[in-house]
């Protein structure tokens, strides 16, 4: 089972979150599409959804639908800086935390521990 299912469409922070991720001893899948993280989930909920919130495969379908399922499954997305209409969407989604790309990458070898804590 995969402790966190992403969805992220930029190779460049795919590899960077997989290699953060390496280093802390966390399993990550990484998706491009709304349908690649549904099926993802699917297969086991993960303790942790990242969601990349300037993805081009529809980041807001993938919030409404983890939303319309029901799952209680954490969520943390990210996005430009300057987006913050975007952000405020995202929380109404449903997003424990949205943060600028840049807070994200510093953080995420952090973010990524939680989820071997989390029980």
């Amino acid at each position: 089972m995969a402790q966190v299912v992403a969805l992220i469409d930029d190779i460049f922070f795919q590899a960077k979150l997989l290699e953060s991720a390496k280093q802390v001893g966390v399993e990550v899948r990484t998706c491009t599409t709304a349908d690649a993280l549904d099926a993802e989930i699917a297969k086991a909920t993960p303790r942790l959804v990242v969601v990349d919130l300037n993805a081009r495969s529809g980041p807001f379908e993938a919030l409404e639908r983890l939303q319309a399922g029901g799952a209680k499954i954490p969520i943390i997305a990210f996005l430009s800086h300057v987006q913050v209409d975007l952000a405020e969407r995202a929380r109404a989604a449903g997003c424990i935390d949205v943060m600028p790309r840049s807070k994200f990458a510093q953080n995420l070898a952090t973010i990524l521990a939680r989820t071997k804590s989390d029980t």
